[in-house]
């Protein structure tokens, strides 16, 4: 037929030419139009595909499947990302992979999933291994939230800390370090400290002509001391009460801690306020049962009460001036019992009376439970004084609840030094230079085991000066006594200024 082809008109023939070619277009435009393909199934956008991009797709597939759980959410957004970008014609990584194009290609693939019937195997398994990798990432965001919560919180209790003057380093431990020469000691001159300081005890006061002693500080091994200032102590001590109950080892410490904080200068607005705390000389005492002292400008009482066994000592016949004393090992002095509310600081030490000799001269019987004991074991004296100081640790623990401002120090004993014998049997220490500088305490107990077990566990803390005391025999007064008799030495008590300087430095670092 002339004009036609295969029967078709040239009319015809024309429109089906351009129905052709608009179906032709239109294919070609749903994989570039961003609107028509997202009415696309993802098998057919797959098959339409070049090999390139199915190249792609494979690799992609692999990196999903061998992705490390850390970096796995953005390891699935750059895969989405570069996957969009090769559709819409963008090379990897190019400016068009924006936030934007994340998010188009995140509601693509939502899309995707909603409107396809039936997902491949492969397709299948890369959403199931994707949604155990987003529930592990899920998991590992919780628990570096959680982590970064308690970051914060450690954060806010360490600014709290520094608030309340405190601090999470660990704590410095006194009682390891050693004894360097120090030019700025002493603190204080044993001819000025007439006001607190014995005369018996200031060995400037005495023949003594070597005073090196003096000059000596402890020096802790791996903190800083805190250097001592009478002001700055005053105004810790502010309001506040601190008492010394103990033996003459204790007395020597309220004496030197007076002479430190006034500088060894006298004080005439310090105040005796000794009737307040019930200390006051009985007749017929040589001394009275202590002293009280308190610096008005802070209101700060520092006080020492005499307790040489710290247990309650009862006279048996009271009427009976040769009487016994009923001498009560599991109770605490009275002294404590009645002004314990009144105390902010207590340090609490005994030792050197606990021998048969002290128990006869003073006429001290044993008692245990209100009654006298009979217990041939803890009549052992050691053991009996073991009871004491387990007791009064106790009982004093046992009243921290009741008094939260109450800190709360058992000093452990104070070394004796005497070579050859005793103080009556001819003892000595003629060492009067000091041969500990430089020479390292590191023993990791305590000098005291038996004040160490007492105080474990409990509230009280140790004030333990034992082994730093120990290599200090050169401090002792010696034979430079005012007292003692020709050829008796005392190898107990210390010169001041000296030793227990240290000791109450140590104290006021703890406070």
């Amino acid at each position: 037929m002339k004009g036609s082809f295969y029967g078709l008109k040239g009319k015809q023939l024309s429109l089906f030419t351009i129905v052709l070619m608009c179906t032709t277009i239109l294919i070609w435009g749903w994989e570039k139009t961003l609107i028509l393909t997202n009415l696309v199934p993802p098998q057919t956008r797959l098959q339409l595909g070049s090999e390139i991009r199915d190249d792609y797709v494979d690799k992609s597939v692999l990196s999903e499947q061998e992705i490390d759980v850390g970096n796995g959410v953005a390891t699935f957004a750059q895969n989405d990302t570069v996957k969009e970008e090769l559709r819409l014609g963008a090379p990897p990584g190019s400016e068009q992979g924006s936030d934007e194009s994340e998010e188009i290609s995140n509601d693509i693939a939502s899309n995707q999933v909603e409107k396809s019937g039936v997902l491949t195997s492969g397709s299948k398994e890369r959403e199931e291994h994707k949604e155990v990798q987003e529930a592990e990432i899920d998991g590992k965001a919780v628990d570096a939230r959680q982590k970064e919560k308690a970051e914060e919180n450690n954060s806010d209790v360490q600014k709290q800390n520094v608030k309340l003057g405190t601090s999470l380093a660990p704590v410095c431990d006194y009682a390891k370090g050693k004894w360097v020469v120090d030019h700025k000691k002493p603190l204080y001159s044993g001819h000025g400290c007439k006001q607190w300081l014995s005369s018996m005890w200031s060995c400037r006061m005495t023949q003594r002509t070597d005073f090196s002693y003096e000059k000596v500080s402890w020096q802790p091994k791996d903190c800083q001391m805190e250097e001592f200032e009478g002001s700055k102590f005053l105004k810790r001590m502010q309001h506040k009460t601190l008492a010394f109950v103990g033996d003459s080892l204790g007395r020597q410490q309220f004496q030197s801690l007076m002479c430190m904080i006034t500088g060894g200068k006298e004080r005439h607005d310090v105040i005796d306020v000794g009737s307040e705390y019930g200390i006051v000389q009985a007749r017929g005492d040589v001394r009275p049962s202590g002293w009280a002292y308190r610096f008005p400008s802070t209101n700060t009482t520092i006080l020492y009460s005499w307790s040489s066994t710290l247990c309650d000592l009862q006279p048996i016949e009271a009427s009976n001036p040769a009487t016994h004393y009923a001498m009560h090992l599991d109770r605490p002095p009275a002294f404590l019992r009645q002004y314990i509310h009144k105390l902010n600081v207590l340090v609490l030490n005994t030792g050197h009376h606990w021998n048969r000799g002290k128990l006869k001269a003073n006429r001290w019987v044993m008692h245990l439970g209100g009654v006298r004991n009979t217990d041939r074991k803890i009549a052992v004296i050691w053991k009996a004084k073991n009871v004491t100081v387990h007791s009064i640790i106790n009982w004093v623990n046992s009243q921290l609840p009741k008094y939260p401002g109450l800190k709360a120090f058992y000093r452990t004993i104070s070394p004796r030094h005497f070579v050859g014998g005793e103080w009556n049997t001819g003892g000595s220490c003629d060492n009067t230079t000091p041969m500990s500088i430089g020479r390292e305490v590191l023993q990791d107990v305590s000098g005291d085991s038996d004040a160490a077990g007492a105080a474990k566990g409990t509230g009280v803390k140790l004030l333990d000066i034992t082994a730093l005391s120990k290599v200090r025999d050169e401090g002792h007064i010696s034979r430079f006594s005012k007292t003692a008799k020709p050829g008796v030495q005392d190898c107990l008590h210390w010169c001041l200024p000296g030793v227990p300087d240290t000791w109450n430095e140590i104290l006021f670092a703890q406070i």
